[in-house]
């Protein structure tokens, strides 16, 4: 009867770290998606909750890839940083920030399968972006 508590304490012990680990990896969430007419510009990010409210935001670093046929050194890749806004009944609305090489763009989409919507950068044509959230 003496392993009896010690096999209870390992698994009670073995359940709480398993629910810590859960529970900080519910605020990082992944961020995925691609934008450009032709879908040619991969968006990788690992955001991180910063409130948590109704309003539900997230920052982190975020890379864009060139993935379109026009490569001739290998893809283009360009790091910076976004804030996702999430909102509305049942997160259907999605406003971020993004900040790339020193422009900042904004996006709006809404939420079905995806996040869909539109990219708008200073002096540039507003182009189509389909973002998931992980």
């Amino acid at each position: 009867m003496s392993t009896r508590p010690s096999v209870v304490s390992a698994w009670v012990l073995a359940v709480a770290a398993s629910c810590l680990a859960t529970a900080a990896g519910a605020d990082s969430l992944e961020l995925n998606g691609y934008a450009g007419v032709l879908g040619e510009w991969e968006l990788t990010a690992t955001v991180t909750a910063t409130s948590s409210d109704q309003v539900k935001e997230f920052v982190g670093p975020v890379k864009m890839r060139h993935v379109g046929y026009c490569t001739q050194d290998g893809p283009e890749e360009k790091t910076g940083e976004i804030r996702v806004r999430v909102s509305g009944a049942s997160s259907s609305r999605m406003t971020a920030t993004l900040l790339v090489n020193g422009v900042e763009c904004s996006y709006s989409g809404r939420h079905s399968d995806s996040y869909t919507g539109s990219l708008k950068c200073p002096d540039r044509r507003a182009v189509p972006l389909t973002l998931w959230l992980k």
